[in-house]
């Protein structure tokens, strides 16, 4: 019998859950079916900040671990890869990249204003200095969380918003939808490859940074809609 993803079982059977686990149900539960085509690209700068702490964290992992040989097939999955090429603008046929990098083009792909760039990056740069003080063993357990469900969940709420004109989030489309592919398979999946690495309430404060950044980012994704009388 297939083996259910770390969030999915816990919120299915409430056994395990953990307070990592309600900070993921309220990144799902934000406004993502509301948001506008610019709101949504500020989403996908917030998260590609996000992306370079999961390959920190992952390379944390692999730095504890150096002979599990699961983690290592998932590293090969997250970094210098061609899984998500080719993309026009971004990736070349067979051209392999960390997926960090792959955001990062797909950001270049539709400029922003130059005042509204940097205030992403401040948020980005703020983000980053907190997430990397956290000791490498929590950033390894926070593997689990993110590839065993936790990301699943959340890049299916986001690809609730309606509007994904544009180069950059139809590259970020294409990069949620295949990170949802990735990691579903609940015997052969990214999950199944990190999930004996179980993680514990030391990894909540990054979700709460995650979190965080998108809120900041994206003020919409929090504020209650106004009911006209």
């Amino acid at each position: 019998m297939s083996m259910q993803s770390t969030h999915e079982s816990a919120v299915k059977h409430g056994a395990g859950r953990m307070g990592f686990h309600a900070i993921i149900d309220d990144i799902t539960h934000m406004n993502w079916s509301t948001l506008s085509a610019s709101e949504l690209t500020d989403v996908a700068w917030a998260y590609y900040y996000f992306s370079i702490q999961f390959r920190e964290n992952l390379e944390a992992a692999c730095r504890l671990h150096p002979e599990d040989e699961r983690l290592a097939d998932l590293n090969r999955g997250e970094r210098d890869t061609d899984n998500l090429s080719p993309w026009p603008g971004v990736a070349k046929p067979g051209e392999k990249m960390h997926h960090d990098e792959f955001m990062r083009r797909t950001l270049m792909l539709s400029p922003i204003a130059e005042a509204h760039r940097q205030a992403l990056e401040a948020l980005g740069r703020d983000y980053l200095d907190k997430v990397r003080a956290f000791p490498e063993l929590t950033k390894a357990m926070s593997i689990a969380s993110y590839e065993d469900g936790g990301l699943e969940a959340v890049f299916t709420a986001i690809l609730k918003a309606p509007h994904w004109q544009g180069e950059t989030l139809g590259a970020f489309k294409h990069f949620l939808a295949e990170h949802i592919r990735f990691d579903s398979d609940p015997d052969g999946g990214h999950g199944a490859l990190c999930r004996h690495i179980a993680p514990d309430n030391r990894i909540e404060p990054l979700w709460a940074a995650f979190r965080e950044i998108l809120a900041k980012a994206v003020p919409a994704l929090i504020a209650k809609p106004v009911t006209v009388q």
